[in-house]
C-alpha cells in the first residue's frame, strides 16, 4: 500500500498519541502501520477494522493529509424535525405542560405525543428519549413542588429534626475465629 510521505513516522506517531479522539487514534495509528509495509490485512487484524477501512483511511490521508482522516460532516441518519421545529420543540418542553395536556410535569409518552399531534411525526418511546438526549435534555429530573409547600417551614423542620434520626452505631460482636467471620458454636447434639 502506498503512502505519501506528509509526516515522519516518529510525527505520526507524536500525533497519534495527542489525538483525544479514539477513533483518530485508530486511523493514526493504521497510516503508521502501513507506512512501516504493513498490508491492509494486516492493519485490520492489528487494529480490529476492516481492511476496506484501512485503505479508505489511507486514500483519505494520501489525499488530504491529516484533515483527510478526520469525521466528515453528514454522516449517519438525518434528523427527522428541521432545525426550525427542533427549537420550538424544545421551546414546548420548557414552556412546560399547557392547558390541554393532562398532566403536570412532561414524560416521555407526553412528548411521543405532542411530536405526534403538533409536528406530525411517529416515534417509538425509545426514540424519543434518544431524540430527548441528543437536544441536551435529561430524563433525571429533580422533583416538582406542590404550589402550597411552605421552604421556610422545610429548613425549619430540618434543623429541628436533624438530632432525631442520626443512625445509631450497632455494635458487631466478633468472634473468636482467626477469618473475621462471624461464627456461631456448634451444637452438642450432632455427632461428629
Amino acid at each position: 500500500m502506498h503512502v505519501e510521505a506528509r509526516h515522519g513516522l516518529d510525527e505520526l506517531r507524536q500525533l497519534g498519541r495527542s489525538q483525544r479522539d479514539a477513533r483518530m487514534r485508530v486511523r493514526v495509528q493504521a497510516i503508521v502501520l502501513a507506512r512501516q509495509g504493513r498490508t491492509a490485512v494486516e492493519i485490520g487484524r492489528t487494529l480490529d477494522v476492516g481492511r476496506r477501512s484501512v485503505q479508505e483511511w489511507v486514500r483519505r490521508y494520501n489525499h488530504s493529509g491529516m484533515d483527510g482522516l478526520g469525521h466528515r460532516p453528514g454522516q449517519g441518519r438525518p434528523w427527522r424535525l428541521t432545525k426550525e421545529e427542533r427549537n420550538r420543540l424544545c421551546h414546548r418542553i420548557e414552556s412546560g405542560p399547557g392547558p390541554a395536556d393532562p398532566v403536570c410535569t412532561l414524560r416521555g409518552k407526553d412528548v411521543q405525543r405532542i411530536l405526534q399531534d403538533e409536528f406530525g411525526i411517529l416515534y417509538r418511546l425509545s426514540g424519543v428519549y434518544g431524540l430527548l438526549h441528543r437536544l441536551g435534555y435529561s430524563c433525571l429530573m429533580p422533583r416538582s413542588q406542590h404550589p402550597q409547600s411552605d421552604p421556610q417551614a422545610q429548613e425549619a423542620f430540618k434543623k429541628t429534626s436533624s438530632n432525631r434520626f442520626k443512625p445509631s452505631a450497632r455494635r458487631i460482636r466478633r468472634s473468636e475465629s482467626r477469618s473475621g467471620l462471624k461464627m456461631r458454636p456448634a451444637s452438642g447434639s450432632k455427632a461428629r
